[in-house]
């Protein structure tokens, strides 16, 4: 019962972030690019699904079971999660079929590639109130540095900072 109720959580976590950033962790000379997934679905196995960019090689040449992180944030909400895990590239009709998003409608998308993510790890973090303002308390003394005069000068005036 508690590894449900976990399982639940994430599922309603992911549900509620909507996008992630999907990172190959593979030391393979030929993986997915990083990208950034929208609406990924969780099931009740552990299994995140959801559909990747299809690089420009051919998908028969990818490994299949490669080690990922999936970075789940939303805008303007002060809480992510962080998943860990194995991914495959869905290739099996009947898989596709059943797929959360896709059932009973097997859709393909030509520039698009299934995924399946093993949830191994998972790590959610929320910002408290407190964390907020101590955030900001630094930014505002790190401006008023910027404006302090120190002996005779503003700090700003012999701050330099290398091009990018």
């Amino acid at each position: 019962m508690h590894h449900h109720e976990h399982l639940h959580f994430l599922q309603q976590k992911i549900q509620e972030l909507g996008s992630a950033i999907f990172f190959n962790l593979s030391d393979a000379v030929l993986k997915f690019p990083t990208a950034l997934i929208n609406n990924p679905k969780a099931d009740d196995f552990g299994f995140v699904w959801a559909w990747v960019p299809r690089p420009r090689q051919n998908i028969a040449e990818f490994e299949n079971g490669f080690p990922v992180r999936l970075d789940f944030y939303r805008k303007g909400s002060s809480s992510f999660l962080k998943v860990s895990g194995t991914a495959w590239i869905v290739t099996d009709p009947e898989e596709l079929y059943t797929m959360p998003g896709n059932e009973g409608t097997g859709l393909v998308l030509q520039d698009m590639v299934p995924v399946k993510v093993k949830m191994l790890r998972a790590e959610y973090h929320e910002a408290t109130r407190r964390e907020k303002q101590i955030k900001w308390a630094g930014k505002l003394a790190a401006m008023a540095t910027f404006f302090r005069p120190s002996k005779g000068h503003y700090a700003a005036s012999h701050t330099y900072y290398p091009a990018a």
